[in-house]
């Protein structure tokens, strides 16, 4: 595995313009499971019941239980080495972005400055009646759903299945994937469309794609140039180091 770390390195420092896919998997060493996989939320949780725009117009109390127990798990959760790693990398002009599929923050709080949010952010909420904005900190979730001072409920700006991509965000993960030289994969089973299709966009405009997973994904035979399993709190760290040397 340490000529794969040290080849990922090397294309790094060589690269001109270099970006980063990340997915629930790099948030798992902080303590937010990931959505797949053994023990994952969906395992605890069926998407279809709770993840879906329809689950929630429909029920959103049922939700909102599910969306109070990741919310108090996000809380609780530091960002941890890999995300430490890829602010390092923007610090050294070696990584112009980040694209995330993540809503935890744990990016921004790392130190990482353009982040792309796929998704959406858990950050900030929107009321469906008046359209009112609320941050996550200001709302009490002893009581649920929450609600707005109108009396509508308010909805994290997340996206649920069933909704658009953020027009914005989908417009520059794209145009920053059709551009980069360099796209580093971590953390992301790439299964959802449309984030998924940033390291097939990336490959065919030329770029050099690095996948850093615990286990290999559909991207891993098809797309990836360079596939380093393991974690990312360990891998991306030496990566970084190798760099600066």
């Amino acid at each position: 595995m340490r000529d794969r770390i040290e080849r990922a390195a090397e294309w790094l420092k060589e690269s001109e313009f270099a970006i980063a896919l990340t997915g629930a998997g790099i948030s798992v060493e902080s303590g937010i499971p990931a959505f797949r996989g053994s023990q994952g939320l969906w395992d605890k949780y069926d998407p279809a019941e709770y993840a879906t725009i329809e689950a929630f117009m429909s029920d959103p109390f049922k939700v909102w239980k599910m969306l109070k127990e990741l919310y108090e798990t996000v809380r609780r959760a530091e960002p941890n080495a890999a995300h430490r790693a890829l602010a390092e990398l923007e610090a050294m002009g070696k990584l112009r972005a980040v694209i995330t599929q993540n809503v935890d923050s744990l990016h921004q709080r790392a130190g990482s400055r353009n982040v792309i949010e796929f998704h959406g952010s858990g950050e900030t909420l929107t009321c469906l009646s008046c359209g009112g904005k609320f941050r996550i900190e200001d709302i009490d979730l002893e009581n649920i759903p929450p609600l707005c001072h109108c009396g509508g409920i308010l909805k994290p700006d997340v996206v649920f299945f069933g909704e658009p991509i953020p027009p914005e965000a989908l417009k520059s993960a794209f145009e920053l994937a059709e551009r980069c030289d360099l796209l580093l994969v971590v953390g992301t089973s790439a299964q959802v469309y449309p984030a998924a299709s940033i390291p097939r966009i990336a490959r065919d405009s030329g770029a050099r794609v690095v996948e850093i997973n615990l286990e290999p994904t559909p991207l891993t035979h098809e797309v990836s140039h360079l596939f380093i399993e393991g974690k990312a709190g360990e891998i991306l760290p030496e990566i970084a180091q190798l760099v600066k040397t």
